[in-house]
């Protein structure tokens, strides 16, 4: 008889408590997915733990995790409207958009500071259908973890199509040949290139270190794109 009032204890619990996190939710509004900096994403996760906990270890404690629950969303609530109100609390809590690149080129320090690597930001541009850091005017690393990317004028509107210009299918797909001074063989490998045709390619600009150069990519027509640091 016992394990029967426990399972409906366990039932009410579960009842009430999908209830109060529906109502919490809505509470809270929609900033949560919209705008998920770190600080949202810990809070939401914190959150679904608390109320996951509430049902799996049912205990006689039940309305003072409910409390808790709700408490924690109260204070979410409050930070979310101080950081709206006040411009410094909020670069306190979610930080502030960070240039990583300026003018076309890579700014290695704010790269350092932001915690992004080459390789990484590479990857964002792909996801914004942009495969060479040619197009790029300035890149800026917002606070939920997004890359917003202004293209320089010749990418922005006039596109070949709108010219009726004969399309010229390209030898390569822009490709990081070297990065931080490390060369990437795989990608050499993959272009069916060899080392002797990239030390073939820097001797031709001056350049006789890779252990200089930041970042190097292949053009579609097989030239070099390189930063030095």
């Amino acid at each position: 008889m016992g394990e029967n009032i426990s399972y409906v204890q366990l039932i009410i619990e579960t009842i009430i408590t999908f209830f109060a996190l529906l109502i919490l939710t809505r509470f809270l509004g929609k900033q949560q997915l919209s705008q998920l900096t770190f600080f949202n994403y810990i809070t939401g996760i914190t959150i679904g733990s608390l109320a996951a906990n509430m049902v799996m270890l049912s205990s006689k404690e039940y309305l003072k995790e409910l409390t808790s629950l709700a408490l924690w969303c109260l204070l979410t609530a409050i930070i979310g409207y101080i950081s709206l109100k006040s411009g410094k609390m909020r670069v306190l809590l979610d930080g502030q958009p960070t240039i990583v690149v300026k003018k076309g080129v890579i700014d290695k320090e704010a790269l350092s500071r932001t915690k992004l690597n080459v390789d990484d930001l590479t990857m964002m541009m792909r996801q914004k259908n942009i495969f060479s850091i040619t197009e790029v005017d300035y890149a800026i690393l917002e606070p939920n973890g997004t890359l917003s990317i202004l293209k320089k004028p010749d990418f922005q509107n006039i596109q070949k199509s709108d010219l009726q210009i004969k399309k010229i299918s390209p030898n390569y797909i822009p490709t990081e040949i070297i990065v931080d001074g490390k060369v990437i063989d795989r990608n050499l490998k993959e272009l069916g290139l060899s080392r002797e045709w990239l030390n073939k390619e820097l001797e031709k600009v001056g350049i006789f270190s890779i252990q200089n150069i930041i970042y190097a990519e292949i053009q579609p027509d097989g030239q070099l794109i390189i930063q030095q640091a």
